[in-house]
């Protein structure tokens, strides 16, 4: 789980039976055409780290996906509801709420191959977060940064059964992912809807706190809707809550009174003087994307240029690159993509995307972010020294090795 200090979110571990933890180092995924210096843009969750760890036993070193990311599944099973108790006017009670969900909400352990960039060395690291069961079948919808870069995935159920999960597919985007355990006949959450909440309705948490206390409820209210918060330059509209967040809350879920999935903890803010700030992805955006990686593994319809860039975001990289000024550059673009049938160009500075000034790029993910596959866009282009406005019809974005 991520905390907010000084208005930025940090990774914090706390100390297990193992090795003491440390602070998890930010990763970047590198860009495969470019090493180093040249980010991608037409992916652009691509270099998005994920939105805090679940628990975590060590440091984590950025090592490759596991091998479980190219699991597919085409099945979309229908969530069942679970309330047992029908709810009175004025909703259930934190028990009665608690009595008909805590079924569906699991314990999440992973394992992660560590090397030491040093000597080589290779450890095993130990995380642990939450998850809730979207189908009788057992898909399992959590958190992308639970399970990044897992090489093994156990989920442990309410009654203490524990299964091995293989990953359906994960967005970096929207900090959601999908995971499979081989089951039947498990309590699936009752999928509500977060569209009409508002601030000041009841809300109800429940996780496994600090990896060790699974099944542990909190309450409180939604203390904002539509929350713009950015990590590493991702912007996401989250909602917000007082309801108590900690390490390995992440992935589990967030209630109404009417025993109803309405979000996705994700992260929290903490600092001195800093309290009952909890996030949560809202369900309506979260059971979307899970719904997408359960049938395609990947979130479909989403617009992207076809181009990779380069952030030069000092004079000195301006100088080495020999380019007039900081921003975001084209490095490349691929062949067929809509940069190309648009006319843009490798050296192509972005100035603005639809008007909006660019002059970073977290600022053009953040533009692109939500935008749909076929939908137009006016760049602002500095070329040569002029500035040119060129319109783009977006492609979808395939993530590779997907089909479309």
């Amino acid at each position: 789980m991520y905390q907010q200090n000084q208005n930025k979110f940090y990774p914090y571990t706390h100390t297990v039976p193992t090795p003491p933890a440390q602070e998890q180092p930010e990763k970047r995924r590198s860009n495969r055409r470019f090493a180093g210096v040249l980010l991608c843009a037409c992916l652009v969750t691509s270099s998005v780290a994920g939105f805090g760890g679940g628990y975590l036993a060590m440091s984590r070193q950025p090592v490759q996906q596991a091998a479980a990311s190219s699991v597919q599944q085409t099945a979309e099973p229908a969530p069942a509801a679970v309330a047992d108790a029908a709810p009175g006017a004025d909703g259930m009670s934190v028990s009665q709420v608690v009595n008909a969900v805590s079924g569906s909400v699991v314990e999440i352990g992973t394992e992660v191959q560590t090397t030491n960039p040093f000597f080589g060395q290779t450890s095993t690291a130990q995380a642990a977060g939450s998850g809730v069961i979207l189908s009788e079948d057992g898909y399992i919808i959590t958190n992308h940064h639970v399970i990044e870069n897992a090489q093994k995935i156990q989920v442990r159920l309410k009654d203490g059964t524990s299964y091995p999960a293989e990953l359906v597919g994960s967005d970096p985007q929207t900090d959601i992912a999908v995971i499979k355990v081989e089951a039947t006949g498990l309590q699936a959450a009752k999928i509500g809807s977060s569209a009409g909440l508002q601030v000041g309705d009841e809300t109800i948490a429940i996780g496994n706190p600090l990896g060790t206390l699974g099944g542990t409820v909190t309450n409180g209210i939604v203390s904002a809707t539509g929350r713009e918060v950015t990590i590493d330059g991702n912007t996401m509209s989250l909602l917000q809550t007082n309801a108590a967040i900690n390490p390995g809350n992440s992935g589990g879920g967030l209630f109404n009174n009417q025993a109803e999935l309405i979000g996705i903890v994700t992260a929290k803010s903490s600092g001195t003087g800093i309290e009952g700030l909890g996030y949560a992805v809202p369900i309506d955006m979260a059971y979307k994307v899970a719904s997408d990686l359960m049938q395609h593994g990947y979130v479909t319809g989403r617009g992207e240029l076809g181009i990779s860039v380069l952030n030069i975001s000092d004079t000195r990289e301006a100088f080495l690159y020999r380019v007039p000024q900081t921003g975001v550059y084209i490095a490349a673009v691929e062949n067929g993509s809509a940069a190309q049938r648009a006319g843009l160009q490798v050296g192509d500075g972005i100035l603005a995307v639809n008007g909006e000034e660019i002059s970073s790029l977290a600022q053009l993910r953040t533009q692109l972010n939500g935008l749909s596959a076929g939908e137009q866009i006016t760049l602002t282009l500095l070329r040569d020294g002029k500035q040119q406005e060129v319109p783009v019809v977006l492609q979808e974005e395939v993530p590779e090795g997907k089909l479309v």
